[in-house]
Order: C-alpha cells, then structure tokens, then sequence
C-alpha cells in the first residue's frame, strides 16, 4: 500500500498559495516567491535536496502539473527524478500531455486515489495542489505532511487546513529550525483524535 506524503511551503497563518498571483502562477516561471526565498540557508536546501532524492511518484493538481511540465523538463540536470516519476494528474479538463509518464484521473477523484494507494508503488508525494489537498484531506487519504513553515503572515490565500478536515492525531517523527526561523517539520497519522470518554 503506498502512502501519501503532502509536501507544502506554509506560512504562520497557513497559507500555502504564492501570493504574486492569486489564481495561481501564470507566467511559466516556478521562481519561488519571495516570501520563501528569502528564507533558505544551507540547512533548508541540504533537506529539500534530501527530498528530492528519495523514491516517489506524484499526484498533483492539473494547475501544478501545468506549471511543472512547463519547467521541469527543461531543468533535468537540477532534479531528473521529477521527470521519470509517475505523473498522477487530478484533473476533469485535460486527459493526455507530453510530460511522460503521466496518468490523468478524473470523476470521482477522491475514489481513484483511494484505489491507486492500494496498488504497488513508491509512496505518493503531494506538492502545491491546494485544491487537490483539501479533497485528499476531507477524504481522510493523507498519511504524512512535509512542511516547511517560513515564518511569515500573508493574510489571506489558499490555507492548508480549511473547512472540512478530517480531525485526525499526527506525531512528529522529525524537526528542526533553520538559521532563518523556518520550522521544518514531518508529520505523520497517529490515528483519531481522542475524546472526552476515551
């Protein structure tokens, strides 16, 4: 059974949306925004570096999808992983691109996934997509969160924890803190959050 693993830059309040364009990054660049650029140091690229070099295949949002097969196979010499991974593309628009190998789901979204989990494979990873990470959440199909939390507010933009998610219990099974503030820190399930006759 693989797993999914939701990779996010998050600020204070939760955003995880690049605030230069409201509706999503629309000029074929994937320069990151400032509000995360400016808070790399050595400690949080050697650990972006470690992510991109373990086994995965993705699911993405059609929106991110669009924007990665526009850089990524242009750039194979800084990440070649990304373009021989298994491309998963929840989408109700488009059914076939030239980025391969890729594999279009569309319908009952949250179905299919649920179904690709129960297959062979690498674990899933999750990166951008917000829409696509709130369906994975309201459908309980999250096993583990990435996150990098840039210490910064944005006040408004795509939450990563909106309405509608699936109460659930994570443990921290790995954390640090850059020389710049930001909290790098793995989440994963631990299972339900407890009540008051447990």
């Amino acid at each position: 059974m693989r797993k999914i693993n939701v990779l996010e830059f998050v600020s204070l309040d939760g955003v995880i949306q690049d605030p230069r364009e409201p509706e999503g990054d629309t000029s074929g660049s994937l320069a990151p925004p400032a509000w995360i650029a400016s808070h790399s140091d050595a400690v949080s690229s050697a650990t972006v570096k470690k992510q991109m070099s373990m086994p995965f295949d993705l699911l993405l949002g059609r929106r991110t999808f669009e924007l990665w097969a526009r850089f990524w196979p242009q750039h194979n010499d800084i990440w070649p992983a990304v373009n021989t991974a298994t491309k998963y593309v929840a989408s109700n628009t488009i059914t076939s691109h030239e980025w391969q190998p890729s594999v279009f789901l569309n319908g009952d979204i949250a179905e299919k996934i649920a179904k690709l989990k129960q297959t062979e494979g690498p674990d899933l990873r999750v990166c951008g997509s917000a829409n696509l990470v709130q369906t994975l959440m309201k459908h309980d199909l999250v096993d583990a969160f990435w996150l990098m939390i840039i210490p910064v507010t944005l006040g408004g933009g795509k939450r990563l924890f909106a309405d509608g998610t699936i109460p659930t219990v994570f443990k921290v099974t790995e954390s640090t803190v850059t020389s710049k503030g930001v909290i790098i820190v793995n989440y994963e399930r631990a299972g339900a959050v407890p009540t008051g006759s447990q």
